[in-house]
């Protein structure tokens, strides 16, 4: 009863029926309110967020002149914008309405973003750093003046993050300019959905809970989703993340079905997996590569030919992980752990993109503890558990970029601007204090940077506004927009052949662009060196300014480019269900017969932990003693326990040599017999796992360490403080990096407590050292540690033993090496005992193999 005629008669046409929860948000929306729509994939999310705009803009009168946007749609992918942009222009055409519609983002030419700052569509599909770019120009209220509705799609995949608090910041900036706006959020399930409506919505109370919300519309049904995990009759490996082991597999799960995603974890790995793919490829089978560094022609090219069903798998990122709906996709293959339960069901969802029929996905893990996580995984995605990450307060170095983006439109008023920053849901609890020492930087560049000009990007009107001190600042914010700080890049670049040779690296004027690398990886070759980037094999010829010169080559070493982002921790929720899962014996019936054999094995020869306990286990090897423990906290947790560990070992005798630590387990070796340490009470565990050594040791670590610059100079960036790019150039990572620890180095000794230095540590407290989650773990288990002393290395300890000095090798050879090491370990670890005592592997063979 809601929809007008034409767009009926369009369900009709294509045989549909509109959806409750489609006419459920139509309805909440036209009656004044924000609404948030809760609905698994394939429940029509997209077509329910611009059904109110699209009925809105078509019954308005044709002489009505349109005047700025109507709708901004806002993505966090780029490829999600361009592809809601082509699946939208369907129903507008066949209903003939006169709607223009446009996209808007880091691909588009400049030249049409002008044009779209003058003649403006009347739907703007974007992402957050174009809004914040628009909204820092002077005609940024003619532009979204009139401004009806802003639609956030895949809003649980930002809310959480950096971009999330420029975004909500820019909502309240268009709330502002556009006081009726209405917005309409989409997600995918999660865990706590009231946490998103308060974002969508004005706080303005202040301070914490939130208190206002916006409607919440959820979307009943979706069928449970066909998840599999790859049972290989290859030897699964004991560590590693390649899963090379699966290619045959995988390669067969390719030809089984018409178009198959591979989704990995990083950039390198999707590099390494499609270049794998292709030694399996005798069929000749289109298979194709998309990630974030790639040139943008080519991850088009590819997007067309998914669409158009000309590809059989596209090996790929995060960048098409969310709600893109590319041609007929069948299967989705996760090479490697998910990492976490809500971002499987992201992935899944982009298989049979439909309501009604199941999701079919295939999960490899890359070695034996992944098996656990994959396993724990898939029962989470069977009750429906999400694991989203929970909000937090927002950042103040974005809070700094939105104070100079603000001024670079008009001159603002700091109360008003305050009222306006703390009715967005991540600030409102956002102290004045707080928000005038950011205003302070942003104006001066804070107590210890005031006496220099550079700093000083504000200044105050007669009337006691707030405005830019030049215009070059604004032409420079525009530049350096955004919350994404990437490593620096350099182009890879095909070099010109003249005459069939290579024309000097010096002289090179031109030759095709493939796609970017970052420095550090390209400063660590010599030029004859070959690496893999776009699925090709690449020879390095030198440097030309900011472009790394290529020629195609053909070699068997080739190295992979190495990224410092994209690696995903494990979530808090799944590391509880492995630790659950390894203590129930009755839950490794479940597993593959090698993984619940293993498991067997590490009973035998020391002690499986129960799901609240930690287990420490010490012995010797060669001339070193070990301690190994087991938090399953994840990576980034265990590398900063580590880093504590070393010193409070050190402090207590064992003269400790170093560490290593993966996503399950952490080992440290040193010089003195900690076994016997611990018997005659020289080294208590209790005391040396306390919660106090998130104190003095760790500000003492921190002081030391490389951690809190990494950070400074992330935030120096985002906050503006340091410039990525300048009119005509752009700062190489090393001279950003020295910029960044000279101010570093001048803020700690002269203004402690710095804005930055504050929004460093938060930073690095929670993306760095992970230490909330941390500090959960010292807490629970406080009195639960369980130590077992062995003779030699633990079947379980095998995993963790094989990251100690070990050396990136590309290929084969890398993964023989590592399998001859997990043997010499796994020998070790069980002796003649597992031969004596009857012990064998599945199938009759030492559990060496």
């Amino acid at each position: 009863m809601l929809l007008p005629k034409p767009f009926a008669d369009w369900f009709t046409s294509r045989g549909w029926h509109p959806r409750v929860h489609q006419l459920d948000l139509l309805e909440t929306v036209q009656r004044g309110s924000d609404a948030l729509l809760i609905a698994p994939t394939g429940g029509g999310k997209t077509l329910a967020g611009f059904l109110p705009s699209l009925i809105d803009i078509a019954g308005r009168p044709l002489t009505k002149q349109s005047h700025g946007v109507h709708t901004l749609y806002v993505s966090p992918l780029k490829a999600l914008a361009t592809d809601i942009a082509r699946n939208l222009a369907t129903p507008i055409a066949e209903m003939e309405l006169p709607i223009q519609i446009e996209t808007r983002t880091g691909d588009t030419p400049q030249s049409r973003r002008a044009r779209q700052r003058v003649l403006p569509p009347d739907i703007l599909l974007t992402t957050p750093e174009q809004i914040a770019l628009m909204l820092s120009h002077t005609s940024a209220a003619q532009i979204f003046g009139n401004l009806k509705y802003l639609v956030l799609d895949e809003l649980h995949a930002l809310s959480a993050s950096k971009r999330g608090d420029l975004l909500a910041l820019d909502l309240a900036r268009l709330r502002s300019l556009s006081p009726d706006l209405r917005a309409i959020g989409l997600s995918a399930t999660v865990a706590r959905p009231y946490e998103l409506s308060a974002y969508l919505v004005p706080q303005q109370d202040g301070g914490a809970p939130a208190t206002h919300f916006a409607e919440i519309v959820t979307a009943e049904g979706g069928v449970q989703a066909d998840i599999r995990i790859l049972k290989s009759d290859a030897d699964l490996p004991w560590a590693g993340h390649s899963a090379r082991y699966a290619l045959p597999e995988i390669y067969a799960a390719i030809k089984a079905h018409k178009m198959s995603l591979m989704f990995v974890n990083t950039r390198s790995q999707a590099e390494m997996l499609f270049n794998e793919l292709w030694r399996y490829n005798d069929d000749n089978l289109p298979i194709a590569l998309h990630h974030g560094s790639l040139d943008v022609g080519q991850r088009r090219k590819v997007e067309a030919a998914m669409v158009a069903g000309k590809l059989r798998a596209v090996v790929c990122t995060s960048t098409l992980d969310l709600g893109i709906d590319w041609g007929d996709v069948d299967l989705v293959v996760n090479v490697g752990a998910p990492k976490g339960s809500s971002r499987l069901a992201q992935r899944i969802g982009r298989a049979n993109h439909r309501l009604d029929e199941p999701s079919k996905a295939l999960l490899v893990p890359a070695n034996r503890f992944e098996v656990m996580e994959c396993q724990a995984a898939l029962e989470a995605a069977g009750e429906g558990q999400q694991d989203t990450p929970a909000t937090r307060p927002g950042a103040l170095d974005v809070l700094a970029q939105h104070i100079l983006g603000t001024a670079c439109a008009e001159p603002f008023d700091s109360n008003l601007l305050f009222k306006e920053v703390t009715s967005a849901a991540p600030y409102r609890d956002l102290s004045r204090e707080s928000f005038e020492s950011v205003l302070a930087f942003v104006a001066t560049g804070g107590y210890a940077l005031a006496n220099y000009d550079r700093y000083a990007k504000l200044k105050r009107t007669k009337e006691g506004a707030y405005r830019v001190a030049h215009p070059r600042i604004a032409q420079q914010y525009r530049l350096n927009v955004g919350t994404i700080v990437e490593a620096p890049m350099l182009r890879v670049r095909l070099a010109r052949l003249k005459g069939g040779a290579l024309k000097p690296t010096g002289a090179l004027a031109g030759g095709r662009i493939l796609g970017e690398v970052e420095e550090h990886f390209i400063e660590q070759l010599a030029p004859g060196d070959t690496f893999v980037f776009a699925g090709e094999v690449l020879r390095f010829q030198g440097l030309r300014e900011m472009d790394a010169i290529v020629t195609r080559a053909h070699a068997t070493d080739a190295k992979v480019p190495a990224y410092q982002g994209g690696k995903f921790p494990l979530s808090t929720y799944l590391a509880e269900r492995v630790r659950l899962m390894l203590a129930d014996r009755r839950h490794w019936a479940k597993l593959p017969e090698q993984v619940s054999y293993w498991l067997k094995l590490q009973s035998v020869f020391s002690v499986v932990p129960n799901a609240q306990e930690m287990l420490i286990e010490t012995f010797p090897r060669g001339q070193r003693y070990y301690l190994v423990c087991y938090p399953f906290e994840g990576r980034l947790a265990h590398q900063t326990l580590g880093m504590l560990l070393t010193r409070r070992l050190e402090r207590a005798g064992a003269a400790p040599l170093g560490f290593v630590a993966n996503e399950y387990a952490l080992a440290v070796w040193g010089l003195n017999n900690m076994s016997a340490m611990i018997r005659s009470g020289r080294l208590n565990l209790r005391d040396l796992f306390d919660e106090d050594m998130l104190g003095d040791d760790l500000d003492a670590w921190l002081a030391e360490s490389n951690l809190m610059k990494r950070s400074f100079k992330v935030c120096a960036i985002i906050s503006g403080l340091i410039e990525r790019r300048h009119p005509g150039q752009e700062k190489s990572g090393r001279q950003m990096t020295a910029s960044a620890d000279l101010i570093y180095d001048v803020l700690r000794q002269h203004e402690p407590d710095h804005v930055l230095l504050k929004a460093a540590f938060a930073d690095a407290a929670t993306g760095l050292i992970d230490l909330r989650r941390l500090g959960e773990f010292l807490k629970r288990i406080g009195g639960r540690i369980r130590h077992s002393e062995v003779s030699r290395v633990s079947p379980l300890a095998v995993p963790v033993m094989l990251e100690i000095g070990r050396e990136s090798v590309p290929g084969d050879a890398g993964d023989t090496l590592l399998r001859e090491t997990a043997e010499e370990l796994v020998a070790e670890a069980l002796g003649e005992e597992a031969l004596s005592s009857g012990t064998q592997s599945p199938g009759g063979e030492h559990a060496a193999r």
